[in-house]
Formats: structure tokens, C-alpha cells, sequence
């Protein structure tokens, strides 16, 4: 049997063998290709037209190949031609977004070599597949795609985090954080919520100023949406967490338009639960009280699409409305208020694409996003449980961001193709704080005022302003990648560069009311407050011998800061045998951030080399099996705002106090200030608002964090619609940055080196490579500088971990008119003694200059399980057509909760040695690692929908309701783990943070024409 009969009888086999050409598949792309098998016959091609207008007409090669690459989303009719006739074609094969879909032909009649050739048989061919096979041989990295049509039918909040929930290893970061317009975040694979990477139409939209989220596209304007947990190509990076990666609608050469109407309301949810008091004087005393809080939403939007020019110029626009409302009450340790709150957020998308000729395409991106809060104090008052009068306005917020996009695609000849996007996005943070009518500070902590002066009943002034952020405030991102494919034999290899610059620009923020906070504590009334900086024990001053006392906190910083990035990268996918593709990539980047001064503090531009490895095995030839795996480094950049308190002279000291009474605005008197370091405020972190030395601000040798990730897997088909496999990950951080404060251990280790202490400066916090040996620049008395190196043992650290691993099974079934499902398991665990750039156990959002690795004493016990682990994992999502007109859909997600920890004081005598007060592993005087408390509780969340689509409007018209978090189910999902002393444990100390969202329904009405 000849090798061409033989890949006739195997078109599968023909796809592996043809994927050789499927360049610009890859992560984060934004366009597909159409690959397959032919008869071979002398003048042959294949002539694909779009319902975009795009047209291509391809050869097949002697070995009956063909393939077109980089082809924009839409449905395609493809042709195959014999001397400029058509002898047989398909219609409507549909694209997915980083994939190569399979449209091979086959002889229908049973004849031998010559007759194969001959095109008298071409007459009696027939297209082997439609659309992309059960199993995609063509990729070694790890994606989900989930269409427009997946996202209308399953039951999910309109967010690009929702979506990337349905992909294995993704889980909802902290509710402490949440991205530029209020989406709660998502980790992926135990890694922290600010490594991730966004993108809209191929530009990076991450948010440039902490890496909290990006900017993503309106609900309904999203063609698909490609999650990645890993393996994915050299010509993306930036990301040692996940990727979410959305393609925007485009026109086609028939008009389309359409609405929705959406409606969740207040009455049809659930009351939330209320949080209590559980230690200390206020035990078992309501904190919070939520099951009075109401919120609704409706959205409304609209589409129209189509030709202005038809063949050549289509035009796609989108807008939607939408406006919450909601009532909630403060907590009872503050300012006691009813706050009645608005959010306007309208949203645009327009996209034009114009197709010059049959081999040069240019297609433009706008998007606009804007988030508008106003909102309204009341008085109010927990012992009665009653609303008050009108207490004035609360800040006025607006966040806006405007995103455009053009992108170049240039089919230069059969086997060369060039790709070039440059966009820019721009943020602005508008903040209008309004006045509160209230002298005097915003008053924190109120459950810890001695109640040998309030009782039972905490005292405040109401004064509701307190951190007033820089109304000025903005930030643009550029993002320029050129890519040339060029195809040889059985390769197909792409290089190009991929450039990004980020600035912000007029960031800050100061503490209103007073320009200070005032806060209200209890500790132990014979140990010092803190040992590093001095501050004396309460117990020795008026007031404070039961361990109360107060400080007064100052914060500001302000800096207009950049952040420069460069990229070069080259990959080979080859096609090393009929069944066996090798993708062998190498990239490399650089980073350099910039003071307010615009004088680098973080230079990273030596060569950071990140190979990446894989290979997809298409064991029977026929894309039954599949056996892939893959290896990679992913280098991350420090985002812009790491600027503010490393290199730009930030303020924020405490000053301590006892007291002898508290009056009736909450206010001490008879303050007896404490003894310190100072004499007065200190700063752990010795953040007394002076600008540092550029060259003093990172240590001289210090890397860029990265990871290692090793991923095995395979696709098994059991049928021609039921998949089934397994993936194995392994993830290895090995190098992070973070800030390091012990100026002590700087100090004894320049001495060691001979280094005369009184002649050089030594700084508060340095940005290093904790775990690692790192060496400073220390200032000399006559300008110069002096060189010391700081090992770990210097500090008195453990080495850096952050490991994770997870084994994920899955089940799938696509949907076929009928119903479809996936169910995943997934066993993982993430472990170590850092999340990475963040803390989530106690919401620190400071990237990169977290308590972590600040001293030793913090470190200690430090290793266990991560904030991000979740042990157990199972998914199920699927859709079923119960009738012609009705439509069932169901998510349904359980998983295992995160670990609990215990902070508290340091060692057996529960001190205070670095200043941190209850934030060391030592629980009660007892050493506590992370987990070591066991776990929250399970999560079983049940979200269902059905959609009416009657006949007699053509289904056209849809009536559909949502109903999230069916069961009612709400559990603590983080409790606070700050303890205390055994002398004075906090009275917050095990109590829940935030509880799983509430029930809620969700109703639409929804028309397309």
C-alpha cells in the first residue's frame, strides 16, 4: 500500500501530518486555521471562503496536504478544486480559536493507486470531517475554549472570571481582591491572583498598575474565550498563573442584530449571613449584620453586524447598560451607617474588518468600559436595629478604560505569513471624596476600646472618609508584537518580538478626616508593643494595665512610575514523524521598572532564557489517542505600582498611646504617649516618606520571579462523541521578589566583610531574592558605594518553596443538538512557605512587598499549605435539549476548602521581636504552620437555568432564568486568623471574612434577528 492510499484510508492521520502548517496556532491567538487530507492529483487546490468575505485558495502539496493558516474566526465553505473546477466542498465549518480544525477528503469509490490520481474519481470525493475532531492532535499546551454559544446557554455570571472558572485548576482567588472593575478574581494552580495574563483581540489588557485582573470584553461581544492553566507557547509570557484570553465578534456578509434584557432582582434572593463576635468581651455579639443587605441588577444590550462593503468592509457593534443598586450595612467596630449605593456601568465594543485583497487583512478594536459608584450614608444604629437620618454622601468613584487594537495579517506567499498588532489601552481612576460633615479621624477598631470606658457598646464619631485616593489618577499600556511564519518541509517556524510599556501616572493616596486614622488595640499589658521598632509596653503607662491602648496612623504616597518590557522569541513546531509533533520554542525577556525620577530601580535585561518543550503523540494515527506533555519557564515582570513603597518614598508610621477615657465621638482623652525608637511614629518598614537611592532600593544581583511547569497527559476517545483523560501537573516556583527589612542582618554581615558601619547608610527594605543570597549597595559617607553580600543563613531564612502538583480527570461529550457535559476531577496540592506576590490569609494586596520574608521571625514555621489550596475539585457543567423549544443547563461545583492558619505573637514568651504585633506562625505560644488548623468548610454550589426558545417566533426569541447557588448554600470561605495572646486573644480571631454569595435569581428575555 502506497504511503498516500494509506493516509486516504486515515484522515486523522492526515491532520497530524498536515498540523506542520497550522502555524498561528497558538495560545493567545486570535484566529484559527483549516487543515487536511486530499487525493492527489496534478493542478490540485483548495479554496476556502469565509462568511467574513475572506477568501484563500490554497495548493495541496504532492503528498496530498493542504492548510491555511492565521484565518480570522468565522464559518468558512471549503472547496476542493481540480484545474480551477469545483469537484466537491463543505459548508459551514466553524473555527475555535487556537486550533487547527480537520476538512479532509476522501475518495468515495473503492480503486486502486492510479485511479486515485485520476480525476475522473475526483468527481465521487466526500469531506471525511466537518468541523475539528473529538481529540485535537495538533496541540501540546492545555486550553479550554468555551464559545458564545456555551457562554448563552450555561448558567454563569456575565464575567471573563466565570468563564475561566469552568477550566480544570482554576478556582475564585480571596474575596479580598478583585480586578480594575470589581470581578473577583481567579487563581489558577495554586499560583497567586496577581500572576495571571488578559487579553482582548491579542493585546495584553492585564491591569499594568498591580496585576489584579485585566479588562475584558462586554459579556455580549465575546466570540470565545481561551483559558490556559498551562503549557503554552514562546511567543507569549508575562504569566506564571493562567492566561484568559478573549476574541471579540466580527461581521460577516449577512446582518445580524439582536438585544437582551436581564433582570436580577432584590426580592428573589437569599439574606446573607449575619458574622458574630467569637472571642474576647464581645463573644457571641453581632459584627455584621447582612441579612439585611439587597442588591439588584438590571442589564440591558444590543448588537448589529454585517457588511458595509460586502466581501471587503464588515463592521460588529455592541453596547450594554448596566445598573446595580444595593443596600448594606457597615459592620459595628466603625462607623455605624446604611449605605445606599449605585453602579452605572456602561460598556462598548465596535469592530471593523477589512479585507484588502485576497491576501492582506487589517482589522480595528474599540472597546470602552466604564464603573461609576455613588452612594449615600444613613445613620444607624445596631442596638436598635433602626435607619437614621441622611449622614451625607459616600465617595464618588469612576473607573474607566478605553482599549483599541489594529492587527495586520499578510498571507505574503503560500509558505510565509506576517502578523503585526499594536494597541494601547487607558485607565483612569477618578476618586471624588465628598465631606462627611464630621471632624476629627475615621476611627478603626472600635471593638477593642476598653470597655471599662464604652461597655459593650463601641464609640465612634462617624466619620466615614478615610484613605482619599488622587483624583488625577491614570494609566496607559502599550503592547507592540510583530510575527513572521515561514514554512520549510516539515517545519513551521515563527519568530518575532512582542514590546510593552506601561506607565502610571499621578498614583496615591492620603489618609482623610483628620489625615489620620485612629486605631484602638489590646495586647498583653507587660510585653512591649513592639520590640523592632522599640515601643514600650502598655502596662507601664495610665490606662494601660490591662493591655489597651491606641495609635495614630499617617499613610500617603504619590509617583508617576513606568514599566518597560521587551520580548524576542523564536518556535519550531515540527512535524517529526506521520504521528509525532515536537514544538520547540525559546524566549526571551527583559524588564526594567522605573522610579518617579525615570531612573531605573529594577533592571532585569540580561537574558532570560525560557524554553519551552512539548510534543502531542497521535498513538493510532487516527486521533483516538492522544499522549502529550510539555515543559516550560515563565518569567513575570513587577508591575508599575511596586514603585510606590519600594522606590518612591512612601509614608506610613504608627505613633502609640494609653488613654484614661474615651468620650462620646469616640475619642480618647488623658493620652500618655509611649516610648519608642523614634521618640514619637514608627515605621516597621521605616517608610518615613524619605525618596531612596535608586541604586540602594533592589539588591545588585536580583532576578525576575519565575516557575517551572512540567504538564503529562492523554485524550482518549471512547466514541465518536465521548472523550475521556488525564493530566498530570507540576509546578515549581523558583525565584520570587519580595521586600527584605532586616537591617540588622545587613549590618552584622557588612561588618563580617569589613565594612565600616559608621561610614555607610543602610536602608529599611530592601527588594530581594528572599531565599537566595542577595547583594546590596550601601551608601558611603563620600558618594561612593559599598558591595555586601547577605546569604540566607545571614537572615536566617529557609530556602523559598511554592510547589504545587494536581492530577485531573475528565469526561466529555460535546454537544451534539442534543445535551452535552464535562465532569472534571481534580487532586492537587499547593504548598510552601510564600503564595507568591500577595497574602491572601490576611488580604495584603502590597505586590511584592507582603510581611513575608520581612524578617526571619516571620519565616519561622512559615512552611505548610498555600492560600490557594483546594485538595479536592470536581466539576460539572453540561446543557440538555429537553424538548425543541427548551433548553436545561446546570454548573455544578465542589471542592474542599482552604487551609486555616493561626497568627499570633512570637515564640513561647508571645513577643513582638520585628514590630508586626500578631502576625508570626505561633499560636497561644505554640508553633502553628500553615494548615495546621485545618480546613474552611467544602463548597457545593449548584447553578441551574432554562431557556424557552417558542416556535411560533422562529426561536428567535428566548425567555430564560438563572438560579445561582440553588441550594442556599453559604459558607465561611475565609476566617480571620489573627490571634493574638493567650493573655488577650482577638476578638476577631476565627471569625468568618466573607460567606459564599447567596442564592440569587437571574431572568432575560432575549431576540435575534
Amino acid at each position: 500500500m502506497t504511503r498516500e492510499k494509506k493516509a486516504l484510508r486515515h484522515p486523522a492521520l492526515a491532520l497530524a501530518f498536515a498540523t506542520v502548517f497550522a502555524a498561528g496556532v497558538h495560545a493567545q491567538s486570535t484566529s484559527g486555521s483549516i487543515v487536511g487530507q486530499a487525493p492527489v492529483a496534478a493542478g490540485e487546490t483548495v479554496l476556502i471562503e469565509g462568511s467574513n468575505g475572506v477568501t484563500r485558495e490554497v495548493p495541496v502539496d504532492s503528498r496530498g496536504r493542504y492548510s491555511a493558516v492565521s484565518l480570522p474566526l468565522a464559518s468558512y465553505n471549503v472547496s476542493l478544486r481540480l484545474d480551477g473546477k469545483t469537484v466537491d466542498s463543505r459548508n459551514d465549518v466553524t473555527l475555535r480559536v487556537g486550533q487547527a480544525t480537520d476538512v479532509s477528503f476522501k475518495s468515495a469509490a473503492k480503486t486502486d493507486a492510479a485511479a486515485a490520481v485520476n480525476a475522473t474519481t475526483l468527481g465521487g470525493v466526500s469531506v471525511s470531517a466537518n468541523a475539528l475532531p473529538p481529540i485535537d492532535v495538533t496541540q501540546a499546551n492545555t486550553s479550554t475554549v468555551i464559545t458564545a454559544k456555551e457562554m448563552a446557554r450555561l448558567p454563569l455570571a456575565r464575567t471573563a472570571e466565570s468563564v475561566a472558572l469552568l477550566a480544570p485548576g482554576a478556582s475564585s482567588g480571596s474575596s479580598y481582591f478583585s480586578g480594575p472593575t470589581g470581578n473577583r478574581l481567579v487563581s489558577f494552580d495554586g499560583s497567586s491572583v496577581t500572576e495571571n495574563a488578559y487579553y482582548i483581540n491579542g493585546l495584553n489588557t492585564t491591569d499594568p498598575l498591580s496585576g489584579f485582573g485585566g479588562i475584558s470584553l462586554p459579556y455580549g461581544a465575546v466570540d470565545q474565550e481561551e483559558v490556559l492553566s498551562g503549557g503554552y507557547s514562546a511567543r507569549y509570557g508575562r504569566s506564571d498563573g493562567g492566561v484568559i484570553s478573549q476574541v471579540g465578534k466580527s461581521g460577516t456578509n449577512e446582518w445580524h442584530f439582536g438585544g437582551q434584557l436581564l433582570w436580577q432582582p432584590a426580592f428573589a434572593a437569599s439574606d446573607a449571613h449575619d458574622i458574630y463576635h467569637v472571642n474576647g468581651d464581645l463573644a457571641g455579639q453581632i459584627y455584621q449584620r447582612n441579612h439585611e443587605n439587597r442588591s439588584w441588577t438590571a442589564t440591558v444590550d444590543a448588537y448589529a453586524g454585517g457588511p458595509l462593503i460586502k466581501d471587503r468592509l464588515f463592521v460588529f457593534a455592541a453596547i450594554e447598560a448596566e445598573r446595580q443598586g444595593e443596600k448594606t450595612l457597615s459592620n459595628n467596630t466603625s462607623t455605624e451607617t446604611r449605605t445606599d449605593a449605585t453602579y452605572k456601568n456602561p460598556k462598548g465594543y465596535l469592530k471593523l474588518d477589512w479585507n484588502i485583497n485576497d491576501s492582506n487583512i487589517l482589522e480595528l478594536t474599540g472597546v470602552s468600559q466604564t464603573q461609576r459608584y455613588d452612594a449615600s450614608n444613613y445613620d444607624y444604629d445596631y442596638g436598635t436595629d433602626t435607619v437614621g437620618a441622611y449622614a451625607g454622601e459616600a465617595q464618588t468613584t469612576k473607573t474607566a478604560a478605553n482599549i483599541y487594537v489594529a492587527k495586520y495579517t499578510s498571507y505574503l506567499t503560500d509558505n510565509l505569513t506576517l502578523t503585526a498588532m499594536v494597541g494601547k489601552s487607558r485607565m483612569t481612576y477618578y476618586s471624588e471624596p465628598p465631606s462627611s460633615g464630621v471632624d476629627g479621624p475615621i476611627i478603626r477598631g472600635a471593638d477593642q476600646q476598653n470597655p471599662a470606658y464604652v461597655g459593650n457598646t463601641p464609640r465612634t464619631n462617624g466619620q466615614t472618609i478615610d484613605v482619599i485616593n488622587n483624583p488625577d489618577h491614570k494609566s496607559t499600556n502599550r503592547n507592540l508584537r510583530l510575527d513572521l511564519n515561514y514554512k520549510i518541509g516539515n517545519h513551521s517556524i515563527t519568530a518575532g518580538i512582542d514590546n510593552q510599556d506601561s506607565h502610571d501616572i499621578n498614583d496615591g493616596a492620603t489618609i482623610g478626616g483628620d489625615g489620620y486614622e485612629l486605631w484602638y488595640a489590646q495586647g498583653d499589658a507587660s510585653k512591649n508593643i513592639s520590640d523592632s521598632p522599640f515601643v514600650g509596653a502598655p502596662g507601664d503607662y495610665p490606662g494601660g494595665q490591662n493591655g489597651y491602648y491606641g495609635y495614630i496612623r499617617h499613610y500617603s504616597n504619590s509617583a508617576s512610575v513606568r514599566v518597560k518590557q521587551r520580548a524576542q522569541f523564536v518556535e519550531d513546531n515540527w512535524q517529526m514523524t506521520d504521528r509525532l509533533l515536537l514544538t520547540l520554542g525559546l524566549r526571551n525577556d527583559q524588564f526594567t521598572n522605573y522610579n518617579p525620577q525615570s531612573v531605573p530601580y529594577l533592571r532585569l535585561t540580561k537574558p532570560q532564557w525560557a524554553p519551552r518543550l512539548g510534543f502531542s503523540w497521535n498513538v493510532n494515527g487516527d486521533s483516538s489517542l492522544k499522549i502529550y506533555g510539555n515543559a516550560g519557564r515563565y518569567f513575570l515582570a513587577m508591575p508599575a505600582s511596586v514603585a510606590l513603597r519600594t522606590a518612591a518614598g512612601s509614608l506610613a508610621t504608627n505613633q502609640y498611646f494609653t488613654y484614661t477615657g474615651i468620650d462620646a465621638n469616640g475619642l480618647p482623652t488623658g493620652i500618655n504617649y509611649i516610648d519608642s525608637a523614634t521618640g514619637g511614629a514608627v515605621s516597621p518598614n521605616g517608610e518615613y516618606g524619605q525618596p531612596p537611592d535608586p541604586r540602594t532600593v533592589s539588591a545588585k544581583n536580583i532576578k525576575s520571579e519565575y516557575q517551572d511547569e512540567f504538564i503529562l497527559g492523554f485524550d482518549q476517545q471512547i466514541n465518536p462523541s465521548l472523550v475521556w483523560g488525564m493530566k498530570g501537573t507540576v509546578r515549581k516556583l523558583r525565584n520570587a521578589l519580595d521586600d527584605v527589612c532586616d537591617n540588622g542582618a545587613i549590618s552584622r554581615a557588612a561588618a563580617a566583610q569589613g565594612i565600616d558601619i559608621s561610614n555607610v547608610t543602610i536602608g529599611s527594605c530592601y527588594l530581594s531574592n528572599p531565599g537566595r543570597a542577595n547583594v546590596y549597595e550601601l551608601a558611603t559617607a563620600n558618594g561612593g558605594y559599598a558591595d555586601v553580600t547577605v546569604s540566607n543563613d545571614d537572615f536566617g531564612f529557609t530556602h523559598l518553596v511554592r510547589n504545587y502538583y494536581g492530577l485531573d480527570t475528565y469526561l466529555s461529550h460535546p454537544f451534539d443538538g442534543k445535551w452535552s457535559g464535562r465532569i472534571d476531577y481534580l487532586y492537587s496540592r499547593s504548598y510552601g512557605n510564600t503564595e507568591g506576590q500577595v497574602r491572601s490569609d490576611v488580604g495584603q494586596p502590597s505586590v511584592s512587598a507582603t510581611r513575608d520574608w520581612d524578617y526571619a521571625t516571620l519565616m519561622e514555621y512559615a512552611n505548610g499549605l498555600l492560600p490557594n489550596d483546594r485538595k479536592h475539585q470536581l466539576k460539572a457543567y453540561g446543557s440538555y435539549q429537553l424538548t425543541d423549544e427548551w433548553l436545561l443547563s446546570a454548573d455544578i461545583l465542589i471542592q474542599s476548602g482552604t487551609p486555616r492558619t493561626c497568627l499570633g505573637r512570637y515564640g513561647t514568651d508571645q513577643s513582638d521581636p520585628s514590630g508586626y504585633g500578631s502576625y508570626y506562625h505561633y499560636c497561644g505560644g505554640l508553633p502553628t504552620r500553615p494548615g495546621d488548623k485545618g480546613r474552611n468548610a467544602w463548597e457545593e454550589l449548584v447553578s441551574l437555568s432554562a431557556e424557552y426558545r417558542p416556535a411560533w417566533a422562529h426561536k428567535k426569541l428566548g425567555f430564560n432564568a438563572m438560579v445561582y447557588n440553588a441550594l442556599n448554600q453559604q459558607r465561611a470561605e475565609q476566617i480571620s486568623p489573627v490571634y493574638g495572646t493567650t493573655a488577650a486573644v482577638d476578638s476577631g480571631y476565627q471569625m468568618p471574612q466573607f460567606y459564599t454569595m447567596p442564592r440569587y435569581f437571574r431572568f432575560g428575555v432575549t431576540y435575534d434577528f
